[in-house]
């Protein structure tokens, strides 16, 4: 592994944030997925399947990174109502390595590796499906430009568990995320729950030198840092709504300092425009609803900034914190006009523009996907729009001032309109029946063609709107 930095960064912090841990030992290890773009990013992708499986698998450390994995501790609120009873119960940071390009820490953290002092009486393992539908959430979040971790491996691990959610017993698998963090929130509310200002003081140094390492001359530190997690946390909130996702489960332990979407369970993306749609069952009054994502992130970066009153002060980290909704309504037309392939023009136009685009959308019950696909370049693929199944939401007449405004916008320089990609009449989506079709054949007969296939059309896509790693 020539080109692989490995790095072991974490354990700067002290035995403070983690606890030292052993993977569980899986009676079988079948290789079901590996990201080989992100493998080849990093540098490893030359590794065999057979040491995909001893790495991530048997976790056999990764050379040069750390030697143990590490169950980290953190607290959070759940659904509002605080936990300290929380940490990795099923999951640990494996590895850590530095980004070839830009230098960046990058997190190997696990979901389904076994119990740890934090599993809460669970098993610590992870249901095939759940791996299988987390792979499907990032490969189509990434596609769609959502600042996402990855699902690094995929490995079936022979168990049977049992659920009170899936048929059971269901088969057991193990997936290991590629992430530029796995410090949450609620890792800072866990020392501020302890009032263990020391080591809060040195979490916020650790955060600034390896993620936000522009901040490190700032006068007051603790204010800087809650500014820039803000901002990036806000333009994750635009992203999913341009992308029509639903993540299913906020809670402040799911939101992590870098902005970066990861941990997916119960996530869907929207059929049509429905500010009221949501993903968990267990999400009885729509607290987490797609409509309500942008709330929901400011309520949980509040929590953050009450852990950071003791390292600066709440006239500071006032300020910090309501720079949220300014970056979010700055984002959110920037990130559907991305979508579109539209450069921005100014704040004011381009926000009349994106509400006159969902007014269309609440209106017309027109597919949400369909709608960005149909119009990538905007004015420029009126013929393309006009053959789409969704053509009568646009010969209505409801549709007459959204395409007046439309016309005012350019397309983007890589707007990429001769990509095989746009002669498809319709876009590749994942909903929730289509994520069901998916795992269906894999459960009744073992066929993971349908699966393969899903994420070929999701890397055609991701090439036909240029995202790189």
């Amino acid at each position: 592994m020539p080109d692989f930095r490995p790095s072991r960064r974490h354990e700067d912090l002290g035995s403070a944030f983690y606890d030292r841990v052993a993977a569980a030992d899986f009676p079988q290890t079948i290789l079901r997925h590996r990201d080989n773009r992100w493998a080849e990013h990093v540098g490893l992708g030359g590794l065999s399947d057979a040491q995909w499986l001893t790495h991530f698998g048997h976790f056999e450390p990764l050379p040069g990174s750390l030697p143990h994995p590490l169950a980290l501790r953190y607290h959070g609120h759940q659904f509002r109502s605080y936990n300290p009873d929380l940490g990795d119960g099923r999951g640990f940071l494996f590895a850590q390595c530095t980004d070839p390009e830009d230098g960046r820490l990058l997190d190997f953290g696990t979901k389904g590796s076994g119990k740890t002092p934090y599993s809460r009486g669970g098993d610590g393992r992870l249901t095939l499906k759940g791996g299988v539908r987390e792979v499907l959430a990032t490969e189509m979040l990434e596609a769609l430009g959502v600042y996402t971790s990855k699902s690094f491996a995929l490995i079936e691990t022979g168990e049977q568990l049992y659920r009170g959610d899936e048929p059971s017993p269901a088969r057991s698998s193990v997936l290991t995320r590629l992430s530029h963090s796995h410090v949450r929130i609620g890792t800072f509310q866990r020392l501020a729950y302890l009032e263990d200002h020391e080591n809060l003081g040195r979490l916020l140094d650790f955060c600034i030198a390896n993620y936000y390492p522009q901040l490190a001359g700032a006068e007051d530190k603790a204010a800087a840092f809650l500014e820039a997690v803000a901002g990036n946390v806000a333009r994750l909130g635009a992203q999913w709504i341009a992308a029509g996702f639903v993540h299913g489960v906020l809670n402040t332990d799911n939101i992590n300092i870098t902005g970066e979407s990861f941990d997916y369970g119960p996530w869907r993306f929207l059929p049509q425009y429905d500010p009221g749609f949501t993903a968990a069952y267990f999400d009885e009054t729509g607290l987490y609803a797609f409509g309500r994502q942008p709330d929901t992130l400011a309520w949980n970066l509040t929590r953050l900034a009450e852990c950071l009153v003791p390292l600066s002060s709440i006239e500071n980290l006032e300020p910090a914190l309501n720079t949220v909704w300014p970056v979010f309504r700055e984002q959110l037309p920037r990130q559907m006009l991305r979508r579109l392939g539209l450069r921005p023009r100014d704040i004011e136009e381009d926000s009349a523009f994106i509400t006159a685009l969902f007014g269309f959308l609440s209106a017309s019950k027109a597919r949400y996907e369909q709608f960005f696909f149909d119009w990538r370049g905007g004015a420029l693929s009126t013929e393309r729009a006009a053959r789409s199944p969704a053509a009568d939401h646009y010969a209505d007449d409801a549709f007459r001032p959204l395409a007046g405004l439309m016309k005012a916008y350019e397309p983007a320089d890589a707007i990429n309109l001769d990509h095989p990609y746009f002669a498809r009449q319709v876009p590749r989506t994942m909903l929730i029946d289509e994520v069901e079709a998916v795992w269906a054949p894999i459960a009744e007969r073992d066929d993971w063609t349908l699966f393969e296939s899903a994420l070929s059309e999701i890397a055609q896509m991701r090439d036909a709107y240029r995202i790189r790693p």
